[in-house]
């Protein structure tokens, strides 16, 4: 893949002066039409040998472009916030909005690359990390990210000349290492491999790689320079996304089978009475904190998902795990309509940045399940959308039970029947009046819609590490027990106990 890199590139001062003026201001023009349409943002990964000149195209970038809509994203040594989450957290937290051009040194590449040097991984395990790198490069462009891919080629000798010189002259100017823990001979070869194999692999339409001979400087960033010209252009080029139809009642749809709804397989005459209520509550509390507050959850962390019908006893469900937790350690996120910071970059960002550290808990009053629920429904997003919404949110949960995470989703269900009387019920109450809107009423209109969707939601979703529990909540006090125990036996089997 480094071929043609290998030859001699350069550009000669004068002529790289010649062509500087015209190359800034295209660039300018482009990153403006990227500002003013706020439809994409772009992310540019900068890897290469150590020596390669990362920190000056990263300064040579500042000065052509506008600096007050450039972000550094810089991932050197793990931090303490970073170790106590995923490890894609802190990718996620860093996405540059909508119109703005984050510039990354080190990325998601880098520990891959690395574990591979080391010996760390082998080949079957380096290729399953590259693939899902691949699928989490396709849904950030699907997304409205799209990904600009830069290695900066020196061969093997000239980077550890180069390397050398700059480091004797440090303190002149930094020196941007990205290898440090590649120091023999023979874990920088296998870097070398990796690199190549990297570049091959997950090189696609979407996130492409540009090699970029960097023994001459000004021809390095010359093409740099150009081959962000050429990606901005094209962002500017795709056309917008064409408004979609609104989708059809499933109750309203002509077919030959009878609509399955899994809620229908539910008992809802399942209840409880207040003693014995009370009595299994309180040990299903006690079990929830001497697990959360054992030391094994130290390297633990719980994310419980409330999902359910309007009027279901969420929020009920919510207060009794509350009085089970140390409020220190844990944070209730109840969802609504995402704000204009949130619509501004992929949808799973205003989950990802809110995941605890480890030790603590987060608890999702609605979720990301909207995408396939709410947003399906209402014809908030397409049918594309909400269709690759399942992998995308698989792969989500997937990093977070890898990281240690408990993941414990709850769907509350009650007839139609009884939604009615609760709604009524909280048109009399006065304190319970803000729980009640018009388009609570509306949305009943459309339960079969939600009943497909919850279907299908559950049949895609629910995993061996992070399965959906349904949750009978005719009867409240029922429902707040089974979601009690649940929890509790979700710790015990994930600490052991």
């Amino acid at each position: 893949m480094f071929e043609s890199a290998k030859f001699e590139h350069k550009l000669d001062k004068a002529t790289f002066k010649t062509l500087e003026p015209a190359l800034r201001e295209d660039l300018l023009n482009a990153q403006f039409q990227l500002i003013d349409q706020k439809r994409r943002s772009l992310l540019v990964l900068i890897h290469g040998p150590d020596g390669a000149g990362k920190g000056a195209v990263l300064n040579r970038l500042y000065g052509w472009l506008d600096a007050r809509k450039l972000r550094t994203l810089t991932y050197d040594a793990p931090t303490t916030n970073a170790l106590t989450h995923p490890p894609a957290w802190k990718y996620w937290r860093d996405l540059p909005g909508y119109g703005e051009i984050g510039i990354m040194l080190g990325s998601w590449y880098q520990t891959a690359l690395v574990d591979r040097a080391l010996g760390k991984l082998g080949r079957s395990a380096f290729t399953a990390a590259l693939e899902g790198v691949r699928r989490y490069e396709a849904m950030l462009d699907a997304e409205g990210v799209s990904i600009l891919k830069l290695w900066l080629y020196l061969g093997g000798d000239e980077a550890q000349a180069r390397l050398k010189a700059l480091e004797k002259g440090q303190h002149a100017r930094p020196v941007v290492r990205q290898w440090t823990e590649v120091d023999t001979p023979k874990e920088r070869e296998r870097l070398w491999t990796a690199a190549e194999e990297v570049v091959r692999l997950t090189s696609t339409p979407f996130a492409p790689w540009h090699v970029v001979p960097a023994v001459d400087g000004e021809y390095r960033d010359a093409m740099a320079g150009t081959v962000l010209l050429e990606m901005l252009r094209a962002i500017d080029a795709a056309p917008a996304p064409a408004p979609q139809p609104r989708p059809a009642n499933p109750a309203e749809v002509p077919h030959g089978l009878p609509q399955f709804s899994i809620l229908s397989t539910l008992d809802l005459t399942k209840a409880l009475d207040e003693k014995t209520y009370r009595e299994e509550l309180s040990e299903a509390q006690r079990r929830i904190t001497r697990l959360t507050t054992a030391s094994a959850f130290g390297k633990r962390g719980l994310v419980v998902v409330f999902e359910g019908s309007d009027a279901a006893g969420k929020s009920s469900a919510i207060m009794r795990l509350r009085h089970a937790l140390d409020p220190r350690r844990f944070r209730v996120y109840p969802v609504a309509a995402p704000t204009d910071e949130e619509r501004a970059r992929p949808y799973l960002w205003r989950f990802w940045r809110r995941v605890p550290a480890l030790g603590h808990t987060a608890i999702f009053d609605r979720s990301w399940y909207g995408r396939v629920l709410v947003e399906r429904v209402e014809g908030f997003c397409s049918p594309d959308e909400w269709g690759r919404a399942y992998g995308e949110i698989n792969d989500f949960e997937d990093q977070l039970t890898s990281a240690g995470y408990v993941v414990v989703k709850f769907w509350l269900a009650i007839s139609q029947e009884e939604q009615a009387r609760r709604f009524a019920q909280r048109e009399t109450v006065a304190y319970k009046r803000f729980k009640l809107t018009p388009e609570d009423w509306r949305n009943r209109e459309k339960w079969p819609l939600y009943e497909a969707a919850v279907s299908e939601m559950v049949d895609r979703t629910s995993t061996s590490a992070a399965p959906w529990t349904l949750v009978e909540a005719e009867d409240k006090l029922y429902a707040r027990v089974k979601v009690a125990k649940t929890v509790a036996d979700a710790l015990e089997a994930a600490l052991g106990r």
